[in-house]
Order: structure tokens, then C-alpha cells, then sequence
């Protein structure tokens, strides 16, 4: 059956080969150019094959160094640095839902191929760097047995771990090095299906509201829409009671979710929908405003109509906002970290760091590094700006960056690449 599978892929992909990108199309910033919509029988599909670094490692703004601060980790993702600069570091891999049609084995059979062989460690480790001299002294299994975590927020003592089907709550001693004791389920998180499997979490500025963004459970909502119940949403969530509320709607998968430091405002960078062409729909970083519906799945990018959407829903339509700022089409942002208290200063003073994964579902690679759009009074102001690249080369796949953490009081950028296991560390030379 594989081998049918596989020249079946063969012929499709021929078939889709010609659906290419027209270069001048600008993709990113507040106002991106959307070509008309394309739908092919397989979408356009490309991995970048791995190759591994083979001892090379990411290019970055002259001004700054590189290097690999932890490697043979199990599928690192989102990154958090603890108050006395321990870094944790969520390992996993997660989602169980059904393949519904052919296309979609074709698909899952395209994006294993852009994927490390090293199952995911379902736990988080903790590195020390207590020197700052860039290599980790002590490295411990810090909290194990977990159910996919990926999202991490540290509050008032408190760690906590969005896994893949509940919120936990970890007490916490400084400097401690294993936890050991099972997590408070602070509540349950959405998992049936899980489509999109990721739990993206931050806190709010004042400590009092956990967010965890919830992807969709489909693409364009083909599963049907009694399943998206509670999917693509931003949830705000009590952080002593567990209460939530949705916080906004039609988001089809907030991937990663952080505090803009000088408004205090929530920001996300958001994966949007497939199969409507190369160039559609731009993925994007926005503020998450309160009550606001996005489109999903009904229209991308403000009100334009998704014709693949059953039923049709005007009403919805014309409610959905536009997103603040597009970052092109597919390239899988998976990672925001804002910088804070001056950031690295010069170019990189105010601005998000964006980790970009990288697209499967268009013949022309894009994502495949690590960002930066920069920031003036609360809003982008600019064009987006390359600051870690060098994944790709040759067409090949030597990392694939996830999260994406500024550490302000030691100045280092931490990039976690799941395709090398590897998470690395960015510092002014």
C-alpha cells in the first residue's frame, strides 16, 4: 500500500508542480498582496529533506555568535528561562487524528519526511548555564511522563505546562533541579481529535490570566463543525480557579502567544489555512483583541470568503477583523518572543522574534528561520528582517526553529529546533 501511496505522490506532485509563486508578490506587513485562490486536486507539496548541520551551524547578524547550548534533546519546542536563568525546555510530540482523505495520507507522508527520526520525550528538561559561557553545566530530566507539553509560563512561584489535553500547575522551589510530584490539572484543555495538537501559553502582565491558544481540528473545518467546538480560540483562563472564557474566535492555530512589553497587549502568531494556493492565506502576528473573530473558517484576511467553508456564514463574514501584520504564506510560524528592556539595542531594540518552521504545502520553500519584525509604540513598523538563517541550504533541511525565547537580563536570544534537537543561543560577541 505504501509503495501505491508513494507513486500516487509521485504523479500528484507532477500534477501540482506547475502551481507556482509569483515572486512579486509582497507577503509580509499590514497590507499583503492575496492572489486569487488556486485549489488543485493535491495541493503544491515540498519538504526540505534533512541533512543535519554536520558540525555548521545558523548564520546571524554580524555583531553576534552562535552556538549549540543543548543537542540530542527529543523534540525541543517552546523554551522558558525561570528567574534564576535555568532554562526549561518542552519536549514532544503529540495529535492523534484521523487521516480523512487520500490527500491527506499524501500530506502526512510529505511532512514525515521534513521530520527527525527521534521520537518526542513527552518531558521538560532543564539546562543551567550558570557562567553564561554558553555551554550547559547541568542538564536534568527536569519534570517527565508528560502528555505532550509544549506551552510553559512561570507566575508567582508557580511553572506551568500546557500539555496537549490539560493546563498543570507545578509548585516550585528556586534553583530546584527534578519535580517529581504530579501537576495540578488547573483545567482541561480540548483534545479530542486534536487536528492541531499544540497548546501555546503565556500569562498576562499582572500574573492574574493564563491565555492558551487552541488550535482548529481540521483544515477548513471538513471534519464538520459540531467538532470544532472550543477550537481555533484564544482561551483566557483564571489563574487561581481555572475559569475561562474565550478571549477571541477564529484563529485557526495560535501557535505561540506573548506579552507586548509596552502596552502590555497579547500578540500571537497565527497558522492560517491550506490548499488555497502557495500564496494563500498569509500566515500572521496580531494582537489578540478581546471579542475579536478572525475569520476562520469562514474568510482569511479580513472578508475574504473561503468558498471550501460548509455551511457559508455572511454573518460571520462580516464580523471577521483583519490580522495586524502578515508574515507570508506557509511559513509555519511557530515561535514569538518579544525583546524586553532594550532588547539587544541598535536595530534589535524594540520587535518580536519570530520562529518560523517552514512549509510543506507550496513547491517553493519559505520559513526555514528566525525572524524579526520590528516594533514602534506597540505596533510593527516595518519590514520583516532575517536574523537566524542558514536551515536551508541546497534545498536542504539542516534545522527547523519552534520557540523562540529573549532572555532580557542576560541578553541571549534561544532558538529551539526541533528537526537538529538542538536548542541554540544567541549573544551579542
Amino acid at each position: 500500500m505504501i509503495r501505491h501511496l508513494l507513486g500516487a505522490t509521485a504523479v500528484l506532485l507532477a500534477l501540482t508542480a506547475c502551481s507556482r509563486s509569483d515572486p512579486n508578490l509582497r507577503q509580509t506587513g499590514p497590507n499583503p498582496d492575496l492572489p486569487a485562490q488556486n485549489q488543485t486536486l493535491v495541493p503544491p507539496m515540498k519538504i526540505a529533506e534533512p541533512v543535519g548541520w554536520n558540525g555548521d551551524r545558523p548564520a546571524v547578524p554580524a555583531g553576534f555568535a552562535i552556538t549549540p547550548l543543548a543537542t540530542d534533546l527529543k523534540i525541543p519546542r517552546q523554551i522558558l528561562v525561570l528567574p534564576n536563568g535555568d532554562i526549561l525546555v518542552a519536549e514532544g510530540s503529540g495529535g492523534h487524528a484521523p487521516k480523512l482523505r487520500p490527500k491527506d495520507v499524501i500530506a502526512g507522508l510529505i511532512k514525515a519526511k521534513g521530520k527527525s527520526s527521534v521520537k518526542g520525550g513527552d518531558r521538560i528538561t532543564l539546562l543551567r548555564d550558570a557562567d553564561g559561557d554558553g555551554q550547559a553545566e547541568l542538564r536534568t530530566t527536569f519534570i517527565d511522563n508528560l502528555d505532550a507539553p509544549y506551552g510553559l509560563a512561570f507566575v508567582d512561584g508557580a511553572l506551568y505546562v500546557a500539555e496537549q489535553g490539560a493546563l498543570l500547575r507545578f509548585p516550585y522551589q528556586p534553583g530546584q533541579t527534578r519535580i517529581t510530584a504530579p501537576g495540578a490539572v488547573l483545567t482541561e484543555l480540548p483534545s479530542a481529535i486534536n487536528h492541531h495538537w499544540t497548546k501555546s501559553l503565556t500569562s498576562s502582565a499582572d500574573g492574574q490570566t493564563l491565555y492558551v491558544g487552541i488550535g482548529s481540528n481540521s483544515n477548513v473545518g471538513e471534519r464538520g463543525m459540531a467538532v470544532e467546538q472550543d477550537r481555533a480560540v484564544v482561551w483566557a483562563i483564571d489563574r487561581q480557579t481555572g475559569a475561562h472564557r474565550i478571549l477571541a474566535s477564529g484563529i485557526r492555530n495560535p501557535t505561540a502567544l506573548a506579552i507586548e512589553p509596552t502596552t502590555s497587549a497579547l500578540w500571537a502568531v497565527v497558522n492560517e489555512r491550506d490548499e488555497l494556493g502557495p500564496q494563500l492565506a498569509p500566515d500572521y502576528l496580531t494582537s489578540v483583541r478581546p471579542g475579536a473573530f478572525y475569520g476562520w473558517p469562514y474568510s482569511y484576511w479580513g472578508q475574504n470568503v473561503d468558498p471550501r467553508a460548509n455551511p457559508q456564514r455572511p454573518d460571520k463574514v462580516a464580523e471577521a477583523v483583519k490580522p495586524d501584520y502578515a508574515l507570508g504564506s506557509h511559513v509555519a510560524a511557530l515561535g514569538l518572543s518579544f525583546a524586553t528592556n532594550g532588547g539587544f539595542g541598535g536595530a534589535f531594540s524594540q520587535g518580536a522574534f519570530i520562529g518560523e518552521h517552514g512549509s510543506w504545502n507550496r513547491q517553493d520553500l519559505s520559513g526555514y528561520k528566525v525572524s524579526w519584525v520590528p516594533f514602534n509604540a506597540g505596533r510593527p513598523a516595518g519590514q520583516p528582517v532575517d536574523f537566524a538563517t542558514g536551515f536551508i541550504k541546497d534545498g536542504k533541511a539542516r534545522g527547523r526553529p519552534v520557540g523562540v525565547t529573549f532572555d532580557p537580563q542576560r541578553r541571549i536570544l534561544l532558538i529551539a529546533d526541533d528537526l537538529s534537537n538542538t536548542v541554540w543561543r544567541v549573544a551579542p560577541q
